[in-house]
């Protein structure tokens, strides 16, 4: 694949030659997660500015067959599951395989999006090869652990991410939070680029009453939707909590889970009345937001929580915790409640308040709406050009 030689792209005022990117990442499309969905979005974005992109990933199995089209090409290698996550890859280290293909495509810059042994690997033939790095820092995996049984590893986790991502010319992370976390726990150059939504798959207007009657829903029944990984770490516990609050007070309710994961079935024992729609994508699942009347999100894990600006899109009001995205962009009583982290009382009683008072919902679902507009993928691909520009024309980015 060759780039534009003669063609110039207006960024922030200055005209710049379009990049050659290599994106390094362990999930992509069809793998259904957040970090998956947002960099085939940024990968598109950038691609369709006059970028090119080769972006080297595992294969997902044997029928897996790497595109190649205007701007992007694939390069995949090989992987093996990971461990309580099987539907997904990681990628085994290729350092050999990437130094070829980096010697041939001769990239203006590496872009690791996952810290695996693939993600190593790139890391350190980018630095052999002399080739300016960018990173996101897209896990919270160090705080989690202990829902897998490794909790005994977050320190020795930290450590390799700090190492990793400071090893770097710039990283990526998508909330102020998480960057003043970041920043103390002594990782450097880091740079704010939150994730997008498509306000225009996300919408109030999707919102289907036969879809509902399939529920078992009528106009004034009150549905609560959690659309999440499955997992231990999403604290959906709080949520089947929240649900069993709500309809104390509003015995018809109903509550949905979109999603799939390894607690599907232990959920459906805690949470027998609950509707379990699986995993749903596009327009199906911006249907099922948009049905809804409003969203609870639980989870303290989070780095970013794709699925809140999704929700607010759909102009549903949110009860969430003060914590990644829902802690910078909901502002209670205005687009949703926060409860403090932790407050799982907090929790309950803002999920029965908005179920209560039509009024606020109706505001909140309004506020909810409008503040997603800010979200444009258009405004997220700008940052990640500055960081990339930035990157390769200094290998250095100052911290906002």
């Amino acid at each position: 694949m060759n780039a534009p030689e003669n063609r110039y792209l207006h960024i922030g005022g200055l005209s710049k030659k379009p990049l050659r990117i290599a994106v390094v990442t362990e999930t992509y499309p069809p793998d259904i997660n957040g970090v998956a969905h947002t960099l085939s979005k940024i990968v598109e974005a950038l691609t369709l500015k006059g970028h090119t992109v080769c972006l080297v990933r595992p294969r997902h199995a044997l029928h897996d067959f790497p595109k190649n089209q205007d701007n992007f090409s694939e390069y995949l290698v090989q992987g093996f599951p990971i461990p309580f996550y099987k539907q997904l890859r990681m990628g085994l280290p290729a350092q050999k395989v990437l130094t070829r293909l980096w010697n041939q495509y001769k990239p203006d810059v590496v872009h690791i999006a996952t810290e695996g042994p693939l993600g190593w690997s790139a890391l350190k033939t980018a630095q052999k090869l002399d080739i300016p790095i960018s990173t996101d820092f897209r896990t919270n995996f160090h705080t989690y652990s202990t829902h897998y049984g490794v909790g005994w590893l977050g320190g020795i986790i930290m450590a390799y991410l700090r190492r990793f991502h400071n090893a770097a010319n710039s990283t990526m992370v998508p909330t102020s939070q998480l960057k003043q976390e970041l920043t103390h726990a002594g990782f450097e150059k880091l740079h704010l680029v939150q994730r997008g939504v498509d306000t225009h798959v996300f919408s109030p207007k999707k919102r289907s009453n036969a879809l509902r009657a399939a529920w078992g829903a009528t106009k004034s029944t009150t549905v609560a939707i959690c659309v999440s990984r499955l997992a231990a770490e999403k604290n959906l516990h709080m949520v089947i909590s929240a649900f069993q609050a709500i309809k104390f007070k509003k015995p018809d309710a109903k509550l949905i889970f979109v999603g799939d994961g390894p607690i599907l079935q232990q959920l459906k024992i805690d949470a027998p009345d609950a509707i379990f729609a699986g995993f749903r994508t596009g327009e199906d699942l911006a249907t099922h937001y948009a049905s809804a009347d409003l969203f609870l999100f639980a989870s303290l894990s989070e780095t970013f929580g794709n699925v809140t600006i999704e929700a607010m899109a759909s102009g549903l009001p949110i009860v969430a915790f003060n914590h990644a995205a829902a802690g910078e962009i909901i502002e209670s009583h205005v687009n949703g409640i926060l409860a403090k982290s932790n407050d799982e009382t907090g929790f309950l009683d803002a999920a029965i308040e908005i179920v209560l008072d039509s009024d606020l919902r109706k505001t909140c679902a309004q506020g909810a709406r409008d503040k997603a507009l800010q979200f444009s993928w258009e405004s997220i691909l700008k940052k990640t050009e500055t960081v990339l520009y930035g990157v390769v024309n200094t290998k250095s980015l100052t911290i906002e």
